[in-house]
């Protein structure tokens, strides 16, 4: 699977100010409820529901929250780079500002599974993500995500 496959222009935002852990997730769950036609508070509760089993903040500033939804069509991510970092509870405790969000299909287990392994690579390279912090467009963002 490649990032693409996953990700459009139409999926990064890159005009979220959201200060807490429960705001970022209210607020991208806003943006990809409205663009896959889902209601926002099931996206909400199944992000929370996966963050209260263990927070999904990776580390080194980055984070991927992910569920998997009855109302899904398809798997879908969603990134946004916030201009301030916040507290997402990650691992190594550092603030977070560069964000996946993921949803798939309640029955979609090999490719849920899959899709977290193509972000995992990216969210893990410490050169991408510098680069990412520094594109100010959407456009420059997929190009860095799409190389």
């Amino acid at each position: 699977m490649k990032i693409s496959d996953i990700l459009s222009q139409n999926t990064i935002i890159t005009t979220l100010k959201s200060a807490t852990k429960r705001q970022l997730i209210e607020d991208m769950s806003a943006r990809l409820a409205k663009h896959e036609n889902i209601d926002v508070h099931l996206v909400e509760d199944a992000m929370m529901e996966r963050e209260n089993l263990g927070s999904t903040g990776f580390g080194d500033g980055v984070a991927l929250p992910h569920a998997r939804l009855s109302s899904a069509k398809r798997v879908k991510a969603y990134f946004a780079k916030l201009p301030e970092a916040i507290d997402f509870d990650a691992a190594d405790g550092q603030k977070t500002d560069l964000f996946f969000m993921l949803i798939s299909p309640e029955n979609s287990g090999a490719d849920h599974l899959e899709a977290l392994a193509t972000l995992s690579k990216v969210v893990r390279n410490k050169t991408l993500c510098a680069k990412l912090r520094k594109a100010a467009t959407k456009d420059e963002i997929y190009k860095i995500l799409t190389k």
